[in-house]
């Protein structure tokens, strides 16, 4: 499963991902050895959630890195529950040099158990010039950096088939209740509207953060995410009885509620791309459309399309996005060829890698933007790393993770419960708030 958390750009404008041709890159100077094999017969272990075409396209970064060095590198992929895994790997004498980490909770709680080391001057240079301060601020605990953001996704973004939009007459919403109407529409002509991959908590978490962001404005945004506002306040009850509309009427949700709790995020995807498409629209990050393109050979911007999630009520429309960082671990047993490794990940030449293989975006803005393949994802980086410190992360994320990265826990089961049953926001909503507290107090 590509899980792909990710953070908050209020004012960009919206984004898409196209996939490019896959290719190695090349770039700018490299302070990870240099060149001259300096890590020759060294192994740099790495961990982090990506799996399937995320991973495979982060192996050629690896790749490129092993060919600088002459360090060899092991990929594990820990699922969605990264937090477990990686504590349960040092507890057994085992733990990775690297973890790509998917949430600023888990970089806190695992800076805070002093399991990270902190990075380079090589690599803070690198950050320094490179990145907006905000990049800098969300690696750091406590004035210190340990997380080097070297991918970032763009959730804000409700994908569609353009047959299935043009079959039933409709054009792309600008609002939220015209998205709604606009479901109808497709519905009327024999889709279901939505594909809700309900089965995947995060997916939830990210509906609800889109709503919340445009509904209640991101200062009770930011004082929610910081557990400073209460999720007993009238705001979220007012944004989970406006996902709740949504979640209980049959019309949008493809197959129902049963359904959708039965169906993961690839899957939400095949609903609308595969062979036998049961649903219009599916909402998620730019990551749906390197399912879409690897999974279902569709060309993106042909035969997937995006628009930006809508306005909520008077709101302005929101930009969820969020990242993964690189963290170096003190038990790692080669945690200095680690750190070599996050210097090579600083540097454009290892953006511009994946960039060129496609389904990534980089916050460097030394990334020179011709090394992505295509128009559209050249101006989805353009207006990344042009938000500079506009950027907020993910609700979710910023949350400990047994609140907010957590399967079958926390917020994820608490929205999946939601989705089963969405008669009583308010119910729901201090829930919500007794699993928000004891997790922030923990």
């Amino acid at each position: 499963m590509m899980r792909r958390r990710t953070t908050l750009l209020t004012g960009c404008t919206a984004l898409a991902l196209a996939l490019g041709t896959t290719a190695c890159g090349g770039g700018g100077p490299v302070s990870a050895g240099g060149g001259d094999k300096a890590l020759d017969g060294q192994t740099v272990t790495v961990a982090g959630v990506w799996s399937g075409s995320e991973q495979k396209n982060f192996q050629k970064v690896l790749d490129a890195f092993s060919a600088k060095t002459g360090a060899k590198t092991q990929f594990t992929s820990t699922g969605d529950n990264v937090s477990t895994v990686v504590g349960s790997k040092i507890e057994g004498g085992n733990a990775p040099d690297v973890v790509m980490v998917p949430q600023v909770g888990v970089l806190q709680q695992f800076a805070e158990k002093g399991w990270l080391k902190p990075l380079s001057a090589t690599t803070r240079k690198s950050v320094d010039a490179g990145f907006a301060p905000v990049w800098k601020k969300y690696g750091s605990v406590d004035g210190t950096l340990y997380g080097l953001y070297f991918k970032a996704a763009h959730k804000s973004t409700v994908w569609y088939s353009p047959d299935a939009l043009a079959q039933a007459g409709v054009k792309p919403p600008k609002t939220y209740d015209e998205m709604l109407k606009a479901g109808h529409t497709v519905s009327d002509s024999g889709l279901a509207a939505f594909s809700v991959a309900g089965q995947d908590g995060w997916t939830l978490t990210d509906w609800f953060e889109n709503i919340y962001l445009s509904q209640a404005g991101p200062e009770k945004y930011d004082a929610l995410a910081a557990h400073k506002l209460k999720w007993t306040d009238a705001s979220v009850v007012e944004a989970l009885t406006t996902l709740g509309k949504l979640f209980k009427d049959k019309q949008l949700v493809a197959g129902g509620q049963k359904e959708a709790l039965n169906t993961d995020f690839p899957g939400s995807v095949e609903k609308v791309f595969g062979p036998e498409p049961k649903a219009g629209m599916v909402y998620e990050g730019d990551f749906v459309a390197g399912v879409a393109h690897d999974q279902f050979q569709k060309t993106i911007g042909k035969d997937a399309d995006f628009f930006p999630f809508p306005a909520v009520g008077g709101g302005k429309a929101p930009v969820v996005s969020g990242g993964d960082a690189a963290v170096v671990l003190k038990d790692g047993k080669n945690a200095k060829a680690g750190m070599k490794l996050l210097e090579y990940l600083a540097t454009p030449e290892a953006a511009a890698v994946w960039a060129k293989a496609g389904g990534f975006l980089s916050p460097n803005r030394k990334l020179d933007l011709a090394s992505y393949g295509d128009d559209v994802t050249r101006a989805t980086a353009k207006s990344l790393v042009g938000a500079g410190d506009s950027v907020r992360f993910d609700m979710s994320d910023q949350a400990p993770a047994a609140f907010g990265g957590t399967k079958g826990a926390g917020e994820w089961k608490l929205l999946q419960d939601f989705l089963r049953d969405p008669s009583d926001p308010k119910g729901t909503a201090a829930k919500l708030e007794s699993a928000a507290a004891k997790a922030y107090q923990d």
